[in-house]
């Protein structure tokens, strides 16, 4: 018994200091840039920008080949964070940002053909084929990949339902502005 824990003790110990030493000779530099603008973005990782993820989003967002504004679910306030990151001004009294909204799947014309499933970036939809399928509200990130690839329109964009759990107190206004009461 007692060698059987001092050998797997032994056998960590080697293990933990082969992975550090990897960790180190092996690592890969960041541009400290690119990591600060990966860190302002949501991070749902929808693809409604046209990119993979928001590290490829990040990424174009860094070499100017992508505008700030290519981030749906970031919104104003995204926009305003990569402006004073970046150093430019942007006029975001323009930019509308849309209700939130979820996924939804009509029952009565569901056919269960699983497309949806295969695009949706974060597994919210569940189902099984020639079965009817389901949203998980929680998972869903409102990306509408799934839309266009449902072949009987069953899939719907609705917004998100207020519940108890979803429900925030709005700001109280101020001269006409939103603040915070002092």
């Amino acid at each position: 018994m007692i060698v059987a824990i001092v050998s797997l003790t032994l056998l960590g110990l080697a293990l933990g200091f082969a992975l550090g030493f990897a960790a180190k000779r092996f690592a890969v530099a960041q541009d400290a840039g690119l990591a600060a603008i990966e860190a302002l973005m949501p991070g749902t990782n929808c693809g409604q920008c046209g990119y993979a993820g928001c590290a490829g989003a990040a990424a174009a967002i860094a070499r100017a080949e992508a505008p700030p504004t290519i981030c749906p679910p970031g919104g104003k306030a995204l926009v305003e964070a990569l402006a004073k990151r970046l150093g430019f001004s942007v006029d975001v009294a323009s930019l509308t940002e849309p209700d939130p909204k979820i996924a939804s799947v009509d029952e009565e014309i569901c056919i269960g053909c699983c497309r949806c499933l295969k695009v949706c970036p974060t597994d919210a939809i569940i189902g099984a084929p020639k079965q009817i399928h389901n949203v998980l509200r929680e998972a869903c990130t409102g990306c509408a990949q799934c839309l266009d690839r449902c072949p009987t329109e069953a899939i719907k964009m609705t917004p998100i339902p207020l519940t108890l759990q979803h429900w925030v107190w709005p700001k109280p206004v101020l001269n006409g502005t939103l603040g915070v009461m002092s």
